[in-house]
């Protein structure tokens, strides 16, 4: 356990025996020890070197390239699970790993829960997170069943929101082992916001949800976009978590692009 503790502050990691810990508990055999020691040694991220994080609760499977859940997103995860009620559809774009898709499933009974991503080892990852077949590969909502169309209850968005010139000074383990797809949002970190509200009209069902993690510098801004689609906005915040959530809501009443009564 020393030699491991020892070997893991030398390479800078700040809570070297909280992680000795789990790499120990994680190992078969001395063997892997060895290996997973090494590639945390070399930089990888430690939710990596295990195969999982922990999230919510729940132990959800993260690969290698792909994005790793981060604990302030627990606060988007915790104000989808309120959101949605047994029945419910759900759509976790961005999806990622599908951590939020997994612990709204695993929390509100008889839910169908869809998630998408762009990103070929993404989708692979969250199809072990949400089994079922409902994780689709595409743009945003492009790859969704289109009879999902004005029926969702809740959209979740976890798109990458840092700006793209601060992406160099993000920590290595972000920047040199996580997908720029993932991380870069654009010149203000919006970008992909932008198109998730410009479209989320034709999705929601009367009373349904958008909810999309920003940083607080940015949630004046969102909201803005929120009330210029016609949706009823607050924000939420967890400031030990350091976490912002923008939520939008449709009126019950108010129809959508497609409906009859617009024409």
């Amino acid at each position: 356990m020393s030699s491991v503790v020892d070997r893991l502050r030398a390479a800078g990691c700040v809570f070297a025996e909280q992680e000795a810990q789990l790499l120990l508990a994680e190992a078969g055999s001395p063997a892997q020890l060895e290996r997973m020691v090494s590639r945390r040694v070399e930089g990888l991220p430690l939710e990596v070197v295990l195969g999982w994080v922990r999230f919510c609760g729940l132990r959800i499977a993260v690969e290698p390239g792909v994005f790793v859940p981060r604990r302030r997103t627990q606060l988007l995860a915790q104000q989808a699970v309120a959101l949605t009620h047994p029945g419910s559809v759900v759509v976790d774009l961005c999806c990622g790993s599908a951590a939020v898709a997994a612990v709204v499933a695993d929390s509100v009974t008889d839910t169908q829960v869809h998630a998408a991503d762009i990103d070929a080892a993404a989708v692979r990852c969250a199809r072990r997170n949400l089994p079922g077949g409902r994780v689709h590969q595409g743009d945003l909502f492009e790859p969704l069943p289109g009879a999902l169309r004005g029926q969702v209850e809740v959209v979740v968005c976890n798109a990458p929101y840092v700006p793209s010139g601060q992406v160099a000074m993000l920590p290595p383990e972000a920047r040199e082992h996580e997908p720029l797809v993932a991380l870069d949002g654009g010149p203000d970190g919006l970008a992909v916001q932008r198109r998730v509200v410009a479209s989320a009209a034709q999705w929601l069902a009367p009373g349904g949800h958008l909810l999309i993690e920003s940083t607080r510098r940015q949630a004046e801004t969102l909201a803005g976009l929120f009330t210029a689609a016609g949706l009823t906005v607050r924000v939420t915040t967890d400031p030990g978590a350091g976490a912002t959530v923008v939520i939008g809501s449709r009126r019950a009443s108010q129809g959508g692009p497609h409906d009859p009564r617009e024409a």
